[in-house]
């Protein structure tokens, strides 16, 4: 049987209400930690992994970009950082 590509994405993910970062954290999901703010986390995650996510209410996913976008240097009009690109 052929394996389905999955698609995986630079998520921000931040914690529902009365939850933490450090709560995220302890979750046993296939999460790569990219970086850790004082309010959320970036991370690399699989659509299965933001949708146990989702399902079980254990954050707020706010999808980034694709890890195939920046890996191929697409450009975004988004940028992590909040600044513009360029002079």
């Amino acid at each position: 049987m052929a394996e389905r590509a999955t698609v995986r994405w630079l998520v921000r993910l931040t914690p529902v209400a009365g939850r933490t970062v450090d709560d995220l954290l302890k979750v046993p999901l296939s999460l790569d930690v990219w970086e850790r703010e004082a309010d959320a986390v970036v991370a690399a995650a699989s659509e299965q992994t933001i949708a146990e996510l989702e399902r079980r209410r254990i954050a707020g996913v706010e999808r980034l970009r694709t890890i195939a976008d920046l890996e191929s240097g697409a450009p975004s009009s988004d940028h992590l950082d909040g600044q513009s690109e360029g002079p």
